[in-house]
């Protein structure tokens, strides 16, 4: 955040500390991706991240 003289609260602060404005949209917040479903190599690389023998995403509720 900018250093404009304005005195943040805690929490401004705490919600806001380290984020920096995207360069090409000028977004403060890290963007929400509304994606369920991931795409895999293979069969063997699904079934190693459903299997969580190696990270990676395969559901959103669980790892995303």
């Amino acid at each position: 955040m900018s250093d404009n003289g304005h005195k943040y609260s805690f929490d401004t602060l705490a919600l806001h500390a380290g984020q920096r404005p995207d360069l090409a949209t000028g977004a403060r917040a890290v963007p929400i991706y509304a994606s369920t479903s991931f795409c895999f190599d293979d069969s063997e690389h699904a079934a190693s991240l459903f299997n969580m023998e190696r990270a990676g995403h395969v559901y959103s509720r669980i790892s995303n």
